[in-house]
This record gives structure tokens, C-alpha cells and sequence, in this order.
């Protein structure tokens, strides 16, 4: 009986710290920033371009900060700040220096999303009798089922990795078992290597709804279920990672030959590298997919924000009305199935979530299957659709 199989998991909006881990011998983890709204003791500069690397070089050394790493392609350097000074106080150092093009914080951003569990005729969000979700059985019959569905298009999915191979700890979600990856070298930010697992589960179940293997007799159905995935990490396994992070993996996407990224996280604040990074994308004919944000507020969160390069994506509930955590307003471009736990409108016995397949975070081989909600999951709608068009 299928209700015996189904685990229902409901877990409020987690903000949790973005670590990275450097390796050698063994694994050293970089200190905690959970609770902060930037990385301490640090700071992000991109200097002109005339601007020699002399000069660049006299100008950190008289403010005694250190480089820590220089984004090869976007330009942009984080740098080490003196521990006798502040963030702030040294942004506004940088900024007064006419050779500087802008200085901020190193913001974190944050994985949108709050779980829950299984199969197809629960995929409300995808069809349904009543509303018709996103009308999956009749787009399917115009991209012309499987085999067709997205085929030949890549989809980057920038998020805390996907479970696609059996690595080590890591094993391949048994419903992704049919779906094809693209994995390009460096593409765990979080890491520092080259196998962006997942494990946190928020990527995994991203993914799922794109492209979760479909028509194979178990598990669920992913909307673009015959394109590529390409998994970025740059989210660990608090779901949780820098604006710095963030904006490498959009640039590591567009340089890969992506089509679609999906970027199901945000933060509140503005940032010249994070946007640098979408315009830098955008320019590359890339579609950015970015989830609104969960605060229920006027006002879409970054890198939604950016009219100009991204499509922010909102949440609505089985009956089509907007989910309560979903932001709103004048940045938001359109709405696609979130979900919303503390209901059942469609009278299935389960909690009207989004289902796809993926683990508890820490549990990188234990697969089920989970119904989650937030605009994180409304993204990935949008982002398969995307993908279908693509190759239509």
C-alpha cells in the first residue's frame, strides 16, 4: 500500500552557514558563519580594468588585506581584512580609492525551502483534473513524450549538488538512474573538486523536477525529463553559501555551455558581483531561473532582483492562489507550483507539497520520496518549461 511507503517531513525556513572545505591529508572545515548576513573578515573589490596589477597589489598591501582568491573571468578579488578592522569600514576605504570599481561584503545566500514525500498521480503540480498544474500530459504530447522532452538542452542546476553518482559516501538517487548529466571540472565550489554531490538533499529534489527520470515505472516524473543536468555546488550541506560562491557557479555554467541555470536560493541584498555575474550569463544567451524567496514580502530576493537578466519565479498553492511565504511584487515575472504544506486541498491524504525524490540532510544514500515547499520548488517548473521550449 503506497501510504506505508510515504514519510511526511514538514521543516520550517532553514538559514543555516555556508562551509567550505579545503583538502590535503585530511578535511579542514573554514569557521561557522551561521547567523551572519556577510562573511566576517572579509570583503569583495574589483578594481578598473586599466588598473595595473602593481598598483592593484600597493593598494591591498596599504590597507594590509590579503587576496584570497580572483575570480579569473569576472575579475572581482576577495580579500582579507586586517583583524583589528571591519567590514564596513573597510569597504568604505576601498570605495574612496579612484581605482576601484566597487567594493562590498561577501553576503551569504540562502537555500529556499521547507520539506516533505511520493509517485505521479500525487504530482499535482505537474497535471491535475481539477486546476491542471502546469498541463504536463498535454506539453509532453507536443514535445513529443519520451525521448523528446528537453532533449539536447542543459540545464545547470547551482544549489548543494545532486546525488548522480555513486562516489564514496555519495550514491545516485535510483529515480535519476535514467537521467542524463553533464559534469564539467571544478564544479564543486563548496569542495573545491570535481564531484558536486549533494549533500544537503535541497539539489536533489531541485533536480528531480526537472528532470527526475520519467516513464521508467517507479518513482515520479520530472518535467524535462530528456535533458542534461548539469550540478554546480555552491551550496553545502547547511544549505547555505556565499554570494561569491554563487556567482562563480553562474559564470562556471554559462562558460560550460548551459542553456538554463536554475538557481533555486537567494539572499536579501543587492550585490554588484552576484549581478556582474547574471549580466555576465544573460550576454551568453543563458536563461536564469531564480526563486523569489520565501518572507510572504513586497519585494523578490537576489538574484531574482535583476529585472534586467533573471526571470523570479513565485509560488502558488494546488488552487492556483499564491502560497503564503511566496514574495511578490513588481520584480516578479510569474508563479509556478510551490506548494503549501499546511493544507490539503486536493483531498489525496497528504500535505500539498511539490514530490520528488531525495534524502535527509546528512543521509546522502537513504532515498525517498518527500514533498517539500517554497519558491524553490516553483523555480524548477519554470526551468524545465524552459528547457522544453529550448528543444521544441
Amino acid at each position: 500500500m503506497i501510504k506505508g511507503k510515504i514519510s511526511l517531513i514538514i521543516l520550517v525556513s532553514v538559514i543555516l552557514v555556508f562551509t567550505a572545505t579545503a583538502f590535503a591529508q585530511i578535511i579542514e572545515k573554514k569557521p561557522s558563519i551561521a547567523g551572519k548576513e556577510y562573511v566576517p573578515g572579509e570583503i569583495i573589490v574589483k578594481f578598473k580594468s586599466e588598473v595595473s596589477e602593481d598598483a592593484i597589489t600597493k593598494t591591498n598591501q596599504r590597507h594590509r588585506a590579503s587576496v584570497v582568491y580572483k575570480s579569473p573571468v569576472l575579475g572581482f578579488r576577495r580579500l582579507k581584512i586586517p583583524e583589528e578592522k571591519n567590514v564596513p569600514e573597510m569597504i568604505e576605504f576601498y570605495k574612496k580609492d579612484p581605482n576601484v570599481e566597487y567594493a562590498e561584503p561577501n553576503y551569504i545566500a540562502y537555500a529556499f525551502w521547507t520539506p516533505n514525500d511520493e509517485y505521479f498521480r500525487y504530482q499535482w503540480h505537474l497535471d491535475n483534473s481539477k486546476y491542471g498544474g502546469i498541463n504536463m500530459e498535454k506539453a509532453w504530447d507536443v514535445t513529443g513524450g519520451p525521448g523528446n522532452s528537453g532533449a539536447g538542452v542543459i540545464v545547470a542546476v547551482v544549489d548543494t549538488g545532486v546525488a548522480y553518482e555513486n562516489y564514496g559516501i555519495y550514491a545516485i538517487a535510483p529515480d535519476l538512474g535514467g537521467t542524463s548529466f553533464v559534469i564539467v571540472k571544478g564544479s564543486d565550489l563548496v569542495d573545491d573538486d570535481d564531484h558536486p554531490n549533494d549533500d544537503e538533499g535541497h539539489g536533489t529534489h531541485v533536480t528531480g523536477t526537472i528532470a527526475q527520470t520519467t516513464n521508467n515505472s517507479i518513482g515520479v516524473a520530472g518535467v524535462a525529463f530528456s535533458c542534461s543536468i548539469m550540478p554546480i555546488k555552491v551550496l553545502d550541506n547547511t544549505g547555505s553559501g556565499t554570494y561569491s560562491d554563487v556567482a562563480e557557479g553562474i559564470r562556471w555554467a554559462a562558460d560550460n555551455n548551459a542553456q538554463v541555470i536554475n538557481l533555486s536560493l537567494g539572499g536579501k541584498f543587492s550585490s554588484e558581483t552576484l549581478r556582474l555575474a547574471c549580466e555576465y550569463a544573460y550576454k551568453k544567451g543563458v536563461v536564469l531561473v531564480c526563486a523569489a524567496g520565501n518572507d510572504g514580502r513586497n519585494g523578490v530576493s537576489y538574484p531574482a532582483a535583476y529585472d534586467a537578466y533573471c526571470i523570479a519565479v513565485g509560488a502558488t498553492r494546488y488552487d492556483e492562489t499564491k502560497a503564503y511565504y511566496s514574495n511578490f511584487g513588481k520584480s516578479l515575472d510569474l508563479v509556478a507550483p510551490g506548494g503549501d504544506l499546511r493544507v490539503d486541498q486536493n483531498k489525496d491524504g497528504y500535505a500539498d507539497g511539490v514530490l520528488q525524490q531525495t534524502f535527509k540532510s546528512g543521509q546522502p544514500t537513504n532515498f525517498a520520496y518527500y514533498f517539500y515547499q517554497g519558491t524553490s520548488m516553483a523555480a524548477p517548473h519554470v526551468s524545465g518549461v524552459a528547457a522544453l521550449l529550448i528543444s521544441t
